[in-house]
């Protein structure tokens, strides 16, 4: 049969987990090949770009939304399970999983929620994937597609930060920085700090040779559900004060309430900028740290100068 759209997949994905217990990327995928009479040359048809198999990539798909509703979990990487939401779904056995019903959890509904406002005219319901997409502009569709597969990569990053020992985060701050261009072509222009008698300062980074120019940093690797108070500000300024630092920046894995990021704003002898979960993860992206490029797109539009008259 034809290879099923991702949404398609929801109930037998959740129904191949139901043991509870943790299953590898292949034992889903062979699994739902065997639901869905997927056939061997099936599997082997690529998406357009050659690196990836469709089948593989819309089971990707199913797999990351129902993670989105909180159906399924990844204990560790390349491992998925059925959360105890997930075996409520399976146990109630509706008769239809699909994009509608997962809408019920507030989590996905924030994140179809952040698809949707990148194209106001569109329904929600619209939004959340490209198969699903109609009324919009071929560039209106791979826009949001594009600004669809960034927030779940972002949400992988956070994720795959969170699983791991204790010492990557501050290195992965650093390194970040230094991937932005802070501390240029200084030689170890980076350094990490985070230990006993660190004052709250758990990062260095040197702007200039000399080290005139010094931005401290503190990263903190809370849950990303944390909402960092003024308090934490507060500690944050008077460690920056007891090491004479003029410039400090906060980077988090959490989020910031609005007290925290106004006194920040209030600041006059030190620069203080704050950083949260979504804000690292961007950044992460967009200064290629801990991802890697799997396809380049060209969109190109017709060059009107050429055709023009001067060219006759």
């Amino acid at each position: 049969m034809a290879i099923p759209k991702y949404d398609l997949m929801y109930k037998a994905l959740l129904t191949c987990l139901r043991d509870m217990q943790p299953h590898s990327t292949k034992e889903v995928r062979d699994k739902m090949a065997v639901s869905f009479s997927v056939a061997d040359e099936e599997r082997q048809i690529p998406l357009p770009n050659g690196r990836q198999m469709l089948f593989d990539n819309r089971v990707g798909w199913t797999i990351t939304y129902l993670k989105k509703a909180g159906l399924v979990a990844s204990p560790k990487r390349g491992l998925y399970q059925l959360t105890e939401e997930g075996k409520k779904v399976v146990d109630t056995d509706p008769p239809v999983v699909d994009n509608t019903y997962l809408e019920r959890y507030d989590s996905f509904k924030q994140f179809v929620s952040v698809q949707a406002s990148s194209v106001p005219s569109q329904p929600s319901k619209n939004a959340i994937g490209v198969d699903d997409l109609s009324g919009q502009t071929p560039q209106d569709t791979f826009d949001q597609a594009y600004q669809q597969i960034n927030r779940t990569l972002a949400d992988d990053l956070l994720t795959e930060i969170m699983q791991q020992r204790p010492g990557f985060f501050e290195r992965l701050v650093v390194q970040l920085l230094e991937h932005m261009g802070y501390g240029g072509s200084v030689e170890n222009a980076g350094q990490v700090v985070g230990k006993s008698g660190d004052e709250g300062i758990d990062g260095i980074i040197r702007e200039d040779k000399l080290g005139f120019s010094l931005i401290h940093i503190q990263a903190k690797r809370w849950d990303r559900n944390t909402s960092i108070g003024r308090p934490e500000i507060q500690k944050f300024v008077g460690a920056l004060a007891g090491q004479g630092a003029s410039k400090g920046l906060f980077i988090t894995t959490a989020q910031f309430t609005k007290e925290a990021r106004e006194y920040a704003k209030k600041q006059h002898t030190t620069k203080v900028v704050l950083v949260d979960g979504e804000a690292l993860a961007n950044l992460m992206i967009e200064y290629n740290v801990g991802v890697s490029t799997q396809a380049i797109y060209q969109i190109k539009q017709l060059d009107s100068d050429f055709f023009g008259e001067e060219n006759g």
